[in-house]
């Protein structure tokens, strides 16, 4: 009897000790999981720091909730030699110059960013910040659509401003505005504005009905406008066409904007518009194999592929078919499934590479099309026909985070080219706030020359962090060289990073998912 009781002493004693063992385990599992995968890929950090990039492009006069605390009021009288308000908006880039086009198209894709991952950013606790990012884009545009047939479309001048090396709190350049008007047409960027408060207006339907309510007037105005009066806005506003030349034309920020007022009212003529100019506008005609702030019909043809399996638009599903047709073109040349040569081209090391100049823009925004259509095929249990084959909505997302992981650090240079993620990312972004002395630490005066003598030549880091810009990114050969005379690879501009909010909110939601599931796994496994 005492050896049993010895026994069993023991099988006790021994079964405390395996289940500590077990926990302990368990515990450093868990634990070396959730540490592994925070330094391999932090997306809430990612996502945080695309949004808050955009408050370092402000300009006007900055809100007393600012937190990029390096910048401070800028371009304050913008518009008033033409009599016009035109304080606000953003800096697209490096310079300190409005261009309404790609200003434009950076809401339009933070809107759309929003309206597909509402839920993903506010559980991420970025919801409000994305909607203060989108209006402060919005708040412009109104100011900028003085009356129905009259939208401002550029304020400063690119030529003098590149004269000059000044922080935009400095500013000495001309602030000469440019419009477009029916003797001075601009379909294109009309279209584009349209579109975006078109989409603006679905994001705050929610929770401010008027504010929806008036953007969504001014976009109805603004495609008339685009739409009775046509032409290309390089053609009215002929100081842009070094910058934001409108090479596409006007017909697919045509169709783009119907495409999102219909999306916004639900009314046939904007749907019946995108159908009956389908083919003479290029929506079904153009196979494309890059989306930007010129050329939107990938864009427009992956959103009228969802159109398909509305029900109510089966009458029309021969022309959808053809747009989802260009869409399925465009999401696999991406994956480098089509024939005869039509993909895009890639870097030895995987990303995706359509031009030097600032090829990251066109990363961003194929990494969100090919998030997008992914979503669309999981839902709808379709797979993606490529000449290469099938694909499933897993190949085609795992394709998209691919290039994310390239532009976080997975990448031959093991660097981070989201400014400010990880700790090694470029450090000398050309970009003229970023590269002197912040105002608010030092009010003196720098002009033009002292500019680029003092601190534009500085070997040096820049003084201020640009968090969350998408520079330009590296070469056809993975190479990058972290110089701020070398604008190609290290300029950021605001629509490089819009894209990959959404992107990065999505794949947030699924490391979770994951992260949830593995750790309910392991605890039921330990019992």
């Amino acid at each position: 009897m005492e050896k049993q009781r010895q026994d069993q002493k023991y099988h006790l004693e021994a079964s405390k000790i395996s289940r500590f063992v077990q926990q302990c385990c368990l515990f450093l599992f868990i634990f070396t999981i959730f540490t592994t995968k925070t330094q391999a890929l932090d997306l809430a950090d990612a996502l945080s720091k695309s949004i808050l990039y955009f408050e370092s492009q402000r300009s006007g006069r900055l809100p007393y909730n600012q937190r990029v605390t390096w910048r401070d009021h800028s371009g304050l009288t913008d518009g008033l030699e033409q009599g016009v308000d035109l304080v606000g908006g953003y800096y697209d880039a490096g310079d300190q110059v409005k261009f309404g086009l790609p200003m434009a198209f950076t809401v339009t894709m933070l809107s759309w960013s929003l309206i597909e991952y509402c839920q993903q950013i506010a559980d991420a606790g970025e919801l409000e910040h994305t909607m203060e990012a989108i209006k402060w884009g919005t708040d412009y545009f109104i100011k900028a659509h003085t009356s129905p047939n009259v939208l401002w479309a550029e304020v400063g001048d690119g030529d003098t401003d590149h004269y000059c090396w000044q922080r935009p709190e400095d500013m000495t350049t001309s602030r000469q505005a440019y419009k477009i008007d029916e003797n001075n047409p601009g379909s294109d960027l009309a279209g584009e504005t349209a579109a975006a408060m078109a989409a603006a207006s679905i994001v705050f339907k929610k929770t401010n009905r008027h504010y929806s309510h008036l953007l969504l007037h001014h976009a109805q105005e603004l495609f008339e406008f685009a739409d009775k009066y046509r032409g290309k806005y390089d053609g009215s506003v002929g100081v842009v066409k070094s910058y934001y030349a409108s090479v596409s034309g006007y017909m697919d920020e045509l169709l783009w904007a119907a495409t999102w007022l219909y999306k916004a009212t639900d009314k046939k003529e904007y749907f019946n518009y995108v159908i009956t100019n389908a083919h003479s506008f290029g929506g079904t005609g153009w196979a494309i194999t890059e989306f930007s702030w010129d050329v939107k019909y990938a864009g427009l043809q992956v959103i009228a592929s969802k159109f398909l399996i509305e029900q109510k638009h089966k009458k029309h599903s021969d022309i959808l078919e053809q747009y989802r047709s260009k869409a399925e073109f465009y999401v696999c040349s991406c994956l480098n499934k089509n024939i005869n040569g039509s993909n895009v081209e890639r870097t030895p090391a995987g990303l995706l590479y359509i031009r030097e100049w600032n090829n990251m823009q066109y990363v961003s925004t194929a990494t969100f099309l090919l998030t997008i259509y992914s979503d669309f095929l999981r839902n709808s249990n379709q797979v993606l026909s490529c000449h290469g084959g099938t694909f499933g909505h897993e190949e085609i997302l795992g394709f998209a985070k691919s290039q994310i992981d390239y532009i976080l650090g997975s990448n031959p240079m093991n660097m981070s080219y989201l400014v400010g993620y990880g700790s090694n990312y470029p450090q000398r972004v050309h970009h003229r706030g970023a590269s002197i002395v912040s105002f608010r630490g030092n009010k003196g005066f720098i002009g033009c020359t002292q500019g680029y003598d003092n601190w534009y030549s500085k070997l040096e880091p820049n003084p201020n962090v640009l968090v969350g810009a998408l520079v330009g990114g590296p070469d056809f050969e993975d190479n990058f060289v972290d110089q701020r005379d070398n604008y190609m690879q290290t300029e950021a501009c605001t629509y490089n990073t819009a894209p990959l909010v959404g992107v990065f909110a999505k794949l947030l939601e699924l490391e979770k998912q994951k992260l949830d599931y593995n750790h309910n796994s392991l605890l039921v496994a330990s019992y």
